[in-house]
């Protein structure tokens, strides 16, 4: 197994891992919570998330993951410069906390912006191991940490909304969680010295992290403009609603992209490193997500009453079109992940900024437009914004990367028609639970392997270069997985 499939691999156990009680806490406190709790909980993630990690990359981890020659002084001036303006951005946010609270008149976000800045001390200490260990490659030791983390920030959330602590209960689960990760990681990296306070590569960091922050607070604001938008013009029930919408929508990210994304900057910085055409590693990167983001997402799409019934309960049901909207954007993101490593590993970094100055602010307008006329607007118009970001993004990699779009479309044609097999399976499926000859789990479990099997002879109709790669993965795993155990991990 190569130390990329091993990479991914250990980022696959964990997010797997995460996804797993990621599913059964939302169940929970799906059930526990209402949809205004759950707005309200979403905004105070949304506010400390664009301050606090927009701050956070001006030293940020991949300025550490992409530089070349990377010294002991580079890490120390990224912590400090990092640790710096993440503490500064805390206290601002603590600040702001109680005018935040009467401009969405809603008292309740004061508490939970102000303990939320707790995070904002151990970020920066975490965003710098977390680094190191990407760098080098070290997935298996991310893997475990991140789930010790997780395992214990889902029982605080749970047990806390049993004890009726409303929106704060995930708020104080997310801050214990962050606690345990952040000791995990130092015990795990022993090396201290890396915290000691230095500026002598100051300029360096600030110079990448000029960019790459901008890049983040964007986009960044626009991940996040919905529910705000919703939150001021409408109320917190919409923003509850839209919320979930979202999270079944994404549902894809959190099984794939989220287990590629820790690996696809340092491996495109390796494979350039090594002299590989950046320009065949992109066509041949899209070909293989666009065979399992556009098939993910239409079972979403097609089968989302069902699995909201069983994930979240009835009363979530009125989000059903919400979800299929969503996820039909969602499809023209089939290449989003890669364009930020692509434009680091070329030296355009600054294109990644443009790209996002040109599609984010009149989706932003269409989005605020929107949200005057209700959720299920807001939600449509991701039909236009998404489309039109992706093509923007993907027009100027091609530019870079000496691309045609016949290329392109070239590569596309056999995801294509895997999709449209893939589909073809779980509307029959879908037929027979709205027809009432099936329940809903048996249903969806039926669609699920139905939809499967489609999907992998729509592989090999096509010849799909999916197959050989599954067949390479499945062919490694066995022995990766009997060296997998935590107390087999060698340091």
């Amino acid at each position: 197994m190569t130390p990329v499939q091993r990479s991914i691999f250990y980022s696959a156990i964990e997010r797997y891992g995460n996804l797993l009680l990621f599913f059964v806490s939302t169940a929970i406190l799906a059930r526990l919570l209402d949809p205004w709790e759950f707005g309200v909980y979403a905004v105070v993630g949304a506010l400390v998330s664009i301050i606090g990690l927009a701050f956070q990359e001006f030293g940020g981890a991949n300025y550490l993951i992409q530089k070349a020659e990377l010294s002991r002084e580079n890490i120390r001036t990224a912590f400090t410069v990092t640790f710096a303006l993440s503490a500064a951005a805390g206290a601002m946010l603590f600040l702001l906390a109680g005018p935040a609270a009467r401009f969405f008149e809603q008292p309740g976000l004061q508490a939970g912006i102000a303990f939320s800045t707790l995070n904002f001390l151990l970020t920066p200490f975490v965003a710098t191991v977390t680094a190191l260990r990407r760098r080098s490659m070290d997935f298996r030791t991310l893997a475990w940490c991140n789930l010790a983390a997780a395992v214990v920030g889902a029982v605080t959330s749970v047990s806390l909304a049993f004890l009726k602590f409303s929106y704060m209960a995930p708020i104080y689960g997310g801050i214990v969680g962050n606690v345990v990760l952040t000791a995990v990681l130092l015990v795990r990296h022993r090396d201290l010295t890396v915290f000691r306070p230095s500026l002598a590569d100051c300029r360096d960091v600030l110079r990448f992290g000029l960019y790459s922050a901008g890049v983040v607070i964007i986009n960044l604001f626009y991940n996040f403009a919905p529910q705000i938008f919703l939150a001021r013009v409408l109320d917190f029930n919409s923003v509850g609603l839209y919320t979930r919408a979202e999270t079944i929508a994404q549902v894809f990210d959190r099984l794939v992209l989220q287990v590629l994304n820790p690996v696809i900057m340092p491996a495109i910085a390796a494979q350039k490193s090594a002299g590989a055409d950046l320009r065949r590693v992109y066509l041949d990167a899209v070909r293989l997500l666009s065979a399992v983001q556009w098939p993910a997402l239409l079972f979403i799409g097609i089968m989302a009453p069902s699995i909201i019934l069983l994930w979240l309960g009835p009363k979530w049901l009125d989000i059903v079109s919400l979800v299929r909207l969503l996820c039909l954007a969602r499809m023209a993101f089939f290449a989003a992940c890669l364009s930020y490593p692509i434009f680091v590993a070329v030296g355009r970094v600054r294109d990644a900024l443009i790209t996002s100055l040109i599609s984010l602010p009149p989706s932003l307008l269409v989005i605020l437009g929107a949200s005057f006329f209700g959720v299920e607007a807001v939600a449509a118009s991701a039909l236009f914004t998404l489309p039109f970001q992706a093509l923007v993004a993907i027009s100027v990699i091609m530019r870079r990367l000496e691309i045609r779009w016949q290329e392109l479309a070239g590569n596309l044609t056999s995801s294509l028609v895997v999709t449209a097999l893939t589909g073809a399976g779980v509307m029959a499926c879908a037929s027979l639970i709205e027809a009432g000859a099936v329940g809903a789990a048996p249903g969806l479990i039926a669609a699920g392997l139905l939809g499967g099997l489609c999907w992998w002879l729509g592989l090999t109709i096509t010849g799909h270069p999916l197959m050989s790669q599954l067949h390479q993965a499945f062919d490694s795993l066995s022995p990766l997985l009997a060296r997998s155990r935590p107390g087999d991990s060698r340091l």
